[in-house]
């Protein structure tokens, strides 16, 4: 999660239907989670690319004014599934493991959050309802297939230039896509 609004591994809100679009319990439309974990590991993987050389957790979190030790541990995780690599040292850090146009919103929210989309802890495909809900199953494919068509085609390289790719932009100039609900 990672994409205002939008998830992205393991972003779709595990709050059963209870929550809002504006995040309060209650309401009928479950909205789309994007943890802190997903945002904070963007945040940090785009500085680094800006940078384009190594930086420590604490240089990050001050840059991007987020808690270090989080970070820290969120960076453990990133390097784990190879995003970044770390070096000890006085010219050590943290740096992206591959070119910032190699690696995708879902890349980052995969390694930070899990799958991009669950339900009740399954991925959709294992979902399986019987009755007047039979065919739920394909909403919950069509969800999962809806962010990745956005967080896979969407790298570090396009948020830092701001040019996002022409499929997703156009997603943006739809005021309705801007307001709450």
């Amino acid at each position: 999660m990672g994409l205002a609004g939008g998830g992205l591994d393991g972003a779709v809100a595990r709050c059963g239907g209870r929550c809002r679009a504006d995040g309060a319990a209650g309401g009928q439309n479950p909205w789309v989670h994007i943890s802190a974990k997903v945002d904070y590991g963007m945040r940090a993987l785009l500085a680094l690319a800006e940078r384009g050389e190594p930086a420590t957790a604490e240089a990050l979190a001050e840059e991007q004014k987020l808690p270090a030790r989080f970070l820290g541990a969120i960076l453990i995780d990133l390097r784990r599934a190879g995003i970044v690599s770390s070096q000890r040292g006085a010219d050590g850090g943290y740096r992206l493991a591959r070119p910032a146009g190699a690696i995708t919103a879902a890349d980052v929210m995969r390694a930070l959050d899990g799958p991009l989309a669950e339900v009740r802890g399954l991925r959709p495909e294992a979902a399986h309802y019987e009755g007047a809900a039979l065919h739920l199953q394909d909403v919950w494919v069509a969800v999962r297939a809806s962010m990745r068509s956005v967080l896979e085609l969407v790298t570090l390289e396009d948020v830092v230039a701001g040019r996002l790719p022409r499929a997703v932009a156009k997603l943006t100039e739809d005021p309705d896509a801007w307001e709450p609900r």
